[in-house]
């Protein structure tokens, strides 16, 4: 049952934005900057951030599709197929984006993902939201709404890419 709406489509937008002016300033422009999007939701925020840098910066950083199945602690390990090398990682400033930051294991899992397919020059983070509840000792760079929440509550995002509509609520 939804409690409530958090953020509307003009309040994710608004997110994204400041999370790109955000990311400009903290690296000074996007030269060596990589995206990578945790798949799904993640991919998308990071298509739309890397959207707005363009917008600011003139140059669209490239954006890489993260899935961290096979790093994952909290789910039966599969048989995926580990993602090759790539070379735009190696030196480069890697933004990780993830929708919701919880207990942090999806981003421990994203940052080996990362790791193994290159070495970065440094890795950050950016969540629309983080609703704390941390198990590992993870700290986003960049958040669009921090969401105090209890275990009990989920945090929905819904994205147009995949939803039909952008918002946060809360179940």
């Amino acid at each position: 049952m939804q409690k409530a709406v958090i953020m509307d489509a003009d309040g994710v937008r608004r997110a994204l934005t400041r999370i790109a002016f955000e990311i400009v300033e903290k690296n000074q422009g996007v030269q060596d900057l990589v995206l990578a999007g945790v798949k799904t939701r993640g991919e998308f925020l990071a298509r739309r951030i890397a959207e707005k840098l363009r917008e600011v910066e003139g140059k669209t950083p490239p954006v890489l599709a993260l899935d961290v199945t096979p790093w994952r602690d909290d789910i039966p390990r599969s048989d995926a197929p580990l993602p090759p090398a790539d070379p735009r990682i190696e030196g480069a400033s890697v933004v990780i984006v993830d929708d919701v930051l919880y207990t942090g294991r999806t981003v421990r899992a994203a940052i080996e993902a990362v790791s193994h397919m290159g070495r970065a020059g440094r890795i950050q983070l950016a969540v629309l939201v983080d609703r704390g509840h941390r198990e590992i000792p993870i700290r986003p760079d960049y958040i669009g709404k921090n969401l105090p929440t209890s275990r009990e509550e989920r945090v929905r995002v819904r994205l147009t890419e995949v939803d039909g509509e952008d918002n946060v609520t809360i179940l």
